[in-house]
């Protein structure tokens, strides 16, 4: 193997340790069992709720940290609803699996199923609410009068909008009788306690997973209003239930958070600073550029460009690192051909590639920690793709031309083609994404 090939690998092996040590940093056996509760006094039960992509691996530490204190497993029950492949064996619990992005039946009926557990919930018993994102999708109740095929039309042009996790998730709260709040009403008077793990900026309980059991304070007007911002046009049933105020989700001051707890446990910021260790102690000089990074994948790549050609003249070992979700806009496809497939990670690295032009010594990897990035919903979606100075040549040598795969937002058959695609398999937790790029100076 060449020098250069050395380096490179050197690179690639590098960038998916960062990558690595941000997503161990964040899953649930690390942060989640010195904020269970105690058990509750006398004969209360303890109800155990999750929902997300996390949903099952959080509920399964919280089944062994009871059931190791010697809690009689009679007082425990519970459901456990996560994306389909994100299950794991538990005992006392029931897991589901349901569809994600897109809600399916299995949403539904986890939903229902939840719900009425919920209900159930007498006083002096626990309910402790699991939260992890993408419970929006995992957890689909429609209000009265819009159907399931309708909430997969909207949550599809939704994604194809270019709107950000937050507006997405106001529509959701609207358009639900889980979210926004209302699981909480249904546990009352039963103790409720939420620890969420994080895969929004700024943290913000409401826009994980839509909220379910907690206030939200956004409201139905602001909801049309993204509609209209995007140009949506859902069907007659969703622009009805979006005017009626029997939707409008609760506020903070209702009386069913009285007495109600809720935590973040862990989120993007906890991923970004395990990626930072790690690429401190493989000896790379760190240049934060955001754990809280919005805005288009493809504009989002060239800024970041700019920065590692800038910095890959000082000489130096740098891992210039950053976390946040990005958006991609879905225009129409190029006349004749069809729309790709992608997510924003892959977006981002095919933008990247392209800025960089084959710059040497540059390695760079866009992942989500959750295992998939776009894709359809299979447990086998990549989770994001690896960039470095031979991907533009692989794909040459193939008859690929990148900024055609980048024009119809194809960048999952891009770095098929190249053999750049990030594979984990499900992470059984979420907090967001993790980019890094390496520069061996």
């Amino acid at each position: 193997m060449r020098k250069d090939d050395s380096r490179i690998e050197t690179l690639r092996h590098d960038c998916r340790a960062v990558f690595d040590a941000a997503v161990a940093s964040v899953h649930p056996r690390h942060f989640m069992p010195e904020r269970l509760p105690p058990v509750p006094r006398h004969d209360g039960r303890i109800i155990i709720l999750a929902a997300g992509k996390a949903a099952g691996s959080m509920a399964q530490v919280a089944e062994r940290h009871y059931l190791g204190l010697g809690m009689p497993p009679e007082r425990l029950s519970g459901l456990a609803v996560a994306r389909h492949g994100y299950g794991v064996a538990l005992e006392r619990i029931t897991m589901r699996e349901a569809g994600h992005p897109v809600p399916d039946e299995g949403s539904i009926a986890g939903a229902l199923e939840m719900l009425a557990l919920a209900e159930e919930a007498q006083r002096g018993d626990l309910v402790l609410f699991l939260l992890s994102g993408g419970a929006s999708a995992c957890l689909a109740a429609p209000v009265d009068g819009v159907t399931l095929a309708e909430k997969q039309a909207l949550t599809r042009a939704l994604l194809a909008s270019g709107a950000s996790i937050g507006e997405i998730n106001t529509v959701r709260r609207h358009l639900s009788r889980i979210k926004g709040g209302r699981l909480a009403q249904k546990v009352a008077p039963a103790r409720l306690i939420t620890i969420a793990l994080s895969d929004v900026p700024r943290d913000e309980l409401a826009a994980i997973g839509s909220g379910p059991s907690v206030p939200d304070p956004t409201t139905l007007a602001e909801a049309r209003a993204i509609l209209s911002r995007y140009a949506i046009f859902p069907a007659e049933s969703i622009r009805s239930a979006l005017s009626n105020p029997e939707n409008e989700t609760l506020k903070p001051g209702d009386a069913a958070f009285a007495g109600t707890r809720a935590m973040i446990a862990a989120g993007p910021a906890d991923g970004f600073a395990g990626a930072v260790v790690e690429a401190t102690r493989l000896g790379y000089h760190v240049v934060d550029l955001g754990a809280d990074i919005q805005g288009e994948a493809r504009e989002v790549a060239a800024h970041h460009a700019t920065l590692a050609l800038a910095e890959a003249r000082s000489g130096r070992r740098i891992a210039l690192i950053s976390g946040g979700e990005l958006t991609v806009t879905l225009g129409e496809a190029p006349a004749g051909e069809d729309r790709g497939r992608g997510g924003p990670n892959q977006e981002y690295a095919l933008a990247l590639a392209l800025a960089l032009k084959g710059a040497a010594h540059i390695v760079a990897l866009a992942g989500d920690t959750d295992g998939t990035d776009g894709g359809a919903g299979n447990p086998d979606d990549p989770a994001g793709a690896i960039v470095d100075p031979g991907t533009l040549a692989r794909a040459e040598a193939k008859g690929a031309v990148a900024s055609r795969f980048l024009e119809r937002h194809d960048s999952t058959g891009f770095f098929s083609l190249c053999g750049d695609l990030l594979v984990t398999g499900p992470t059984l937790t979420n907090a967001n994404d993790i980019r890094v790029i390496l520069i061996d100076g």
